[in-house]
């Protein structure tokens, strides 16, 4: 079967899986930027108001932005406490080292590239990181929840993912993720085949399975070239 496209997950497939503290990660954001007096309940409302929409994601397969995070928890973000937040999320989005060269490899043998992420940060913001790592150039459509009513794995988060990249067909499209709910479930249920990066923080799924497995990125060019 003709591979025409491999659109990819982002956290955790195109950046390597670790686990995050959000609770510390949410303080060392705001401590800058905040009344000492007034630090651990700002923490407290705006994990909260991350949790719940991040909940009502999974229910619903509604997407968020992070402005309704700050929202939801009645903070004024300043400037100041914006930067700070995507400053201290650098080192946590830094692309897996196989990641350039898989693209390339990719493009080489002229499969199309797209990115589909859950994401509550703008565009502007994943473009900055991808440039930063030399992956901006490698893809050809992305598609980011936050800028959609869906959130994966709702199977017209997949259609919109495969239209950026310019394909029609899904059946000639493989995802790419490390979640067997959200991206190989989903996948499947929108007719693209599937690949999944494990990781044991991740929940299983008993309904995913996915088409192949593999344990790094660098190994999906074999996968591709048996298809």
């Amino acid at each position: 079967m003709t591979v025409a496209a491999v659109i990819f997950d982002w956290g955790g497939t195109l950046t390597p899986w670790h686990t995050i503290d959000h609770d510390q990660l949410w303080r060392a954001i705001c401590a800058p930027h905040c009344d000492q007096a007034q630090l651990a309940d700002t923490v407290a409302v705006l994990r909260s108001a991350e949790n719940d929409l991040w909940q009502i994601s999974e229910r619903e397969q509604r997407s968020a932005t992070l402005e309704e995070v700050f929202a939801r928890a009645g903070v004024e973000p300043s400037q100041a406490l914006l930067d700070g937040y995507f400053r201290a999320w650098e080192e946590h989005t830094i692309a897996d080292p196989d990641a350039v060269e898989v693209l390339r490899e990719l493009r080489r043998r002229g499969i199309r590239i797209g990115v589909l992420s859950n994401t509550m940060w703008p565009r502007a913001r994943h473009e900055r990181i991808f440039s930063r790592d030399g992956l901006l150039d490698l893809i050809d459509g992305a598609v980011y929840s936050s800028e959609i009513p869906w959130t994966k794995p709702h199977p017209e988060a997949f259609r919109a993912a495969m239209a950026a990249v310019g394909v029609t067909r899904p059946q000639d499209c493989v995802y790419v993720g490390d979640r067997p709910f959200d991206d190989v479930h989903g996948a499947h249920e929108a007719g693209l085949r599937t690949v999944l990066i494990p990781h044991s923080d991740v929940p299983a799924f008993a309904d995913a399975a996915p088409d192949a497995v593999i344990e790094r990125l660098a190994d999906l060019i074999a996968v591709i070239d048996r298809w």
